[in-house]
C-alpha cells in the first residue's frame, strides 16, 4: 500500500476534509516502500525493509493548532484523527507567527523524480550488489564497512483552502568505508540516486579500496596553510554537517535581518546584493534537474522553482518562512531541497595533474561550528589524505583538524571541476589555496 496513486491519497484526504469542523485543516498523506542492506567486516550484518503510509492532520481553530497522526484508514479512524487534532487545537495557545493556510496552488510537473527501476528493488538485488562490494574487498584482502539504502514513494497534500498537491519520488544512497588488514589505510566512496539503474556497488568499492592501500604508511606534514583539492564528498557529503552545506542553511533571511548570521549587517538588515564569494561561484536550485529531481512543493504546500541563490559571487536571494517573509516585507522564497553549484569539466585527476603542491582531502568528519558570525568551522580529514607534488600524487599524509570558512574558501578559489551528484545535490570537487590546517591528527 506505500505507493498511492494520486486518486487514491486525495480520496484519504477528501475524507478527512469532510470529517473536519475546524476553521482551517490541512492533511498530509506521505507513504515509503524500501529497504537497507549494512555489511561489516566484509559480511551482511542487518538488512531492513520499510512498508508504510501515514497520515498527519493538522486543525486550526484561530491562531490555534492541534496536530495528530495515523497510519489507517478507515473511516472510524481518519474520523477519530481528526477529531483529535481538533482536540489538540482547542488547548493550544494561540501562535505569534500564525499564518493563515495557502490556497490552491501551481507546481512544476518532475518527470525525473521517480523511476519504477529503483521502486522494483528486491532483496536479491540489494544482496548482490553489496555481495560484489564485498567479494572485491575479500580478493584483495582489504575489510569493508557498507550501506545500501533505497526507496521510493510519494507526499500528498490537501487542505481546507482547495490546496492539492502530489508527487512520487524515488533514491538510493551507498556508501562505504574500506581498511587494510593492519588498520593504517582507510578509503571512502559514495553515491545516491534516483535511478538505481546508475548504481554499481562494485565500482564505488573499487575507489575506495585504490585509497585505502594507497593511504598506508601516511607520513606526517607540518600543520599550516595549503593549497587543498576538497573532492565532492568532502565537502556535502557528511551526516554530521558539511561546510557547503553549512553555507546554504546559512541563506536564511530571517537568521541575517535578526542579526545572528555572517549575512546580517551592523545596524540591522542583510547583505543580499553584496558580492561575498569569488565571481566564479554561482549556486541554484533546480526541482526539475534531471540529476537530482526533487519534491516541487516545500512541506508547507509552497512551489518550488528554479531559484539563483548566488550568482557569480553575489548573493542573489534567502530563503524565508511565509511569517517572515510577510513581516519584513521580503519576497517569499522556501527553503531549496538539492542545489547545484556551477563548475567546469575538469575532473579531480585533472586538478590534481594542474597542481604543484598540495593536499588531496577525500573527505571531512566530525564537523562543527566554531563562530556563526564568521561561518568557521572545525573536523577532520579522513579516509584518504594524500600529498600532491609536480602534478601527482607522492604519498599519504597523515590527517589534520582544520579550521575553516566555506565564505574564505569560496574567496581563494584556484579551480573548479565538474559537478557530481552527493547527497542529493550536484557539487563540483575545489581547488582552494590557503586551507588552514590546525594540528595532526592519528585517526586514519
Amino acid at each position: 500500500m506505500a505507493i498511492l496513486s494520486q486518486s487514491e491519497a486525495q480520496g484519504i484526504l477528501q475524507k478527512v476534509m469532510s470529517f473536519s469542523k475546524a476553521d482551517e485543516c490541512e492533511a498530509t498523506l506521505s507513504g515509503q516502500t524500501g529497504g537497507n542492506v549494512r555489511s561489516a567486516r566484509n559480511a551482511i550484518s542487518t538488512s531492513g525493509a520499510v512498508d508504510n503510509v501515514n497520515l498527519t492532520v493538522e486543525a486550526r481553530f484561530g491562531k490555534r493548532s492541534g496536530v495528530a497522526t495515523c497510519n489507517q484508514f478507515d473511516d472510524a479512524t481518519l474520523r477519530s484523527c481528526v477529531q483529535r487534532a481538533e482536540e489538540i487545537a482547542r488547548l493550544a495557545p494561540e501562535s505569534p507567527e500564525y499564518m493563515p493556510l495557502l490556497g490552491p496552488q501551481k507546481y512544476l510537473t518532475s518527470p525525473n523524480s521517480f523511476s519504477k527501476t529503483t521502486a522494483d528493488i528486491t532483496p536479491d538485488y540489494r544482496a548482490n550488489q553489496v555481495g560484489a562490494s564485498m567479494k572485491l574487498c575479500d580478493e584483495k584482502k582489504l575489510t569493508s564497512a557498507a550501506f545500501l539504502n533505497d526507496g521510493a514513494g510519494f507526499v500528498a497534500k490537501r487542505n481546507s483552502k482547495g490546496l492539492e498537491a502530489y508527487q512520487q519520488t524515488s533514491g538510493l544512497e551507498f556508501s562505504i568505508t574500506v581498511r587494510t588488514p593492519d588498520g593504517t589505510g582507510s578509503g571512502y566512496a559514495t553515491a545516491d540516486y534516483n535511478d538505481a539503474g546508475k548504481f554499481d556497488a562494485r565500482r564505488l568499492t573499487q575507489i575506495a579500496a585504490d585509497k585505502a592501500a594507497g593511504s598506508r604508511n601516511a607520513q606526517a606534514l607540518e600543520p599550516g596553510k595549503y593549497t587543498v583539492i576538497l573532492e565532492p564528498a568532502a565537502l556535502v557529503a557528511n551526516s554530521d554537517a558539511s561546510l557547503m552545506q553549512a553555507l546554504m542553511s546559512a541563506l536564511d533571511a530571517r537568521s541575517a535581518d535578526e542579526g545572528r548570521s555572517f549575512l546580517s549587517k551592523k545596524g540591522g538588515g542583510n547583505r543580499k546584493g553584496e558580492k561575498l564569494f569569488d565571481e566564479r561561484v554561482t549556486i541554484y536550485s533546480d526541482p526539475l534537474n534531471p540529476e537530482i529531481a526533487d519534491l516541487t512543493f516545500s512541506g508547507d504546500g509552497r512551489p518550488q522553482q528554479k531559484i539563483t541563490w548566488i550568482e557569480k559571487g553575489v548573493v542573489k536571494n534567502l530563503y524565508t518562512s511565509r511569517y517572515w517573509a510577510q513581516k519584513a516585507g521580503i519576497p517569499d522564497v522556501p527553503r531549496p531541497g538539492g542545489w547545484i553549484m556551477e563548475g567546469g569539466t575538469q575532473s579531480t585527476a585533472d586538478l590534481i595533474k594542474g597542481t604543484a603542491k598540495g593536499i588531496l582531502v577525500t573527505r571531512l568528519w566530525y564537523i562543527r561550528p566554531v563562530d556563526p558570525q564568521t561561518l568557521l568551522y572545525t573536523g577532520l580529514t579522513r579516509d584518504g589524505t594524500f600529498y600532491i607534488e609536480n602534478g601527482k600524487i607522492k604519498f599519504p599524509v597523515k590527517n589534520f583538524r582544520f579550521n575553516e570558512s566555506p565564505i574564505i574558501m569560496l574567496n581563494n578559489l584556484e579551480a573548479i571541476g565538474k559537478p557530481v551528484r552527493v547527497n542529493g545535490n550536484l557539487v563540483p570537487p575545489l581547488k582552494i589555496r590557503d586551507f588552514t590546517f590546525t594540528s595532526l591528527s592519528d585517526a586514519v
